[in-house]
């Protein structure tokens, strides 16, 4: 994020970039006359302009008309000691995004600059999709696979907003790509070349939190023979992924809070505190607001979470990519289980797209791997999908010969599952083994 202050008052100017440096935006520059400024902001391209109206020569209004028409992409925040409607009127119609009178609390000062952000990078994304009706995805995201406009937008967004390094919240059901999304904002932002160290906050009990999230010193506790470094100190100078933050336990949530604004922790046992540089991205399936109105989640966690927000479709909303989906993964499929099937017929495919997917993405890509271990021919049948009719069989189940006792077991065990219409589970229970048994067998079939 690239900031200009615009102040004739040298203690204003000195003021507010130490405020902004406190906050972790580096890349900020100062000016105190209105004729550099509007000069400086048609040459350079700043991403927020903090303007002051009350200068000597050339105001701040009319920096603002000289500068907006020619720079839409810079988002304007008026700071002044002016708290006049009329002005405030004028201001908010040559294009300012906020209006903030001094003098200015440093929270609503720092909310101000994060929403014309965000604001910034939303306008850029739908410029880029009006555009361009098939933009191609970029680098960072080369593998989310999509020709949705909505998703698009998405990534342009999100493209945009990776650069701030910036805390980002990305929401969406189950099975939606978040963390797909989270390694393509990490490969787009300021840190791509460091680790990107993903954590399921779900799966950390809350007695081990400290621990696992600071650290430890060697002798700490009973057991800790040697020291550990946390998932912070682990994630220094890269990503650090929080999926499932919304089971994150209240009482725990503070710690977290802390460390997001300090960028210091003290590892457990240790004597002195460590510093980190990391870019922190959140995920949940849950209402975070609701979950606020409840008294589950901490307002104060969210809105710092929520730097800047991504939500992710349902597959159902963009149906348009399921074709797309399903020949990736039935490639993906094919080379995993050394299967050659050339691809998926016209009924499966249109049973493919009708279905719903409360699993999403996930639940499409276990039905076509399933379907390539259940296929004996060159093409994926609605049979093999769990459509009408049974699966597919080998010839040897129609008729008796010699073979081996594995070729036997091999045809006895398809003539149940064709019995069983294909439940796995009824097929397991019939032949007396265990659903996991089951499932290697058919991935060890060629």
């Amino acid at each position: 994020m690239k900031i200009l202050i615009v102040d004739d008052e040298e203690v204003s100017l000195s003021s507010v970039k130490r405020i902004l440096k406190w906050r972790g935006i580096k890349n900020a520059e100062a000016c105190d006359n209105g004729r550099e400024a509007i000069k400086r902001i048609r040459q350079e391209n700043f991403d927020i302009v903090l303007l002051d109206l009350l200068m000597p020569d050339i105001d701040g209004m009319q920096v603002l008309e000289s500068t907006k028409p020619f720079c839409s992409g810079t988002e304007f925040i008026i700071l002044t000691a002016v708290d006049d409607i009329q002005t405030t009127v004028r201001a908010m119609r040559q294009g300012a995004y906020d209006y903030l009178v001094k003098p200015v609390d440093n929270e609503l000062l720092f909310l101000s600059i994060e929403r014309a952000y965000e604001r910034k990078g939303l306008l850029a994304g739908l410029s880029i999709n009006a555009s361009r009706e098939a933009v191609d995805i970029p680098t960072a995201f080369a593998d989310t696979i999509t020709q949705d406009k909505q998703v698009k937008a998405l990534i342009s967004y999100a493209q945009v907003m990776a650069r701030s390094g910036n805390p980002i919240l990305i929401t969406g059901e189950s099975g939606t790509g978040k963390e797909l999304m989270a390694r393509g904002i990490h490969r787009a932002g300021p840190g791509p070349a460091g680790p990107f160290v993903a954590v399921n906050v779900s799966a950390i009990p809350a007695t081990m939190f400290e621990s696992q999230f600071f650290g430890h010193a060697r002798g700490a506790f009973t057991g800790a023979e040697s020291a550990h470094a946390g998932f912070f100190e682990q994630a220094d100078r890269g990503t650090l992924f929080l999926d499932e933050i919304g089971e994150l336990p209240i009482g725990l949530q503070s710690k977290l809070l802390r460390v997001l604004e300090d960028k210091t922790f003290t590892p457990l046992g240790a004597k002195s505190p460590v510093r980190v540089d990391i870019r922190l991205i959140s995920a949940t399936n849950t209402n975070l607001e609701a979950a606020c109105q409840e008294g589950k989640f901490r307002i104060d966690l969210m809105y710092r979470l929520k730097s800047a927000y991504v939500c992710l479709p349902p597959l159902r909303e963009r149906r348009g990519d399921i074709a797309l989906l399903a020949a990736h993964f039935l490639q993906k499929a094919c080379l995993r289980h050394k299967k050659s099937i050339d691809g998926i017929s016209p009924e499966a495919m249109q049973l493919l797209t009708h279905k719903d997917y409360p699993g999403n993405i996930r639940e499409l890509s276990q039905m076509v791997e399933n379907a390539v271990l259940l296929a004996y021919g060159p093409v994926i049948l609605p049979a093999h999908l769990g459509g009408n009719g049974a699966p597919e069989v080998p010839p040897s189940l129609s008729s008796r010969s010699l073979c081996t006792l594995k070729e036997n077991d091999t045809a006895h065990m398809m003539f149940v599952l064709n019995s069983t219409g294909g439940n796995r589970r009824e097929t397991a229970r019939i032949l007396g083994i265990t659903l996991r048994q089951l499932q290697r067998k058919l991935a060890e079939m060629k």
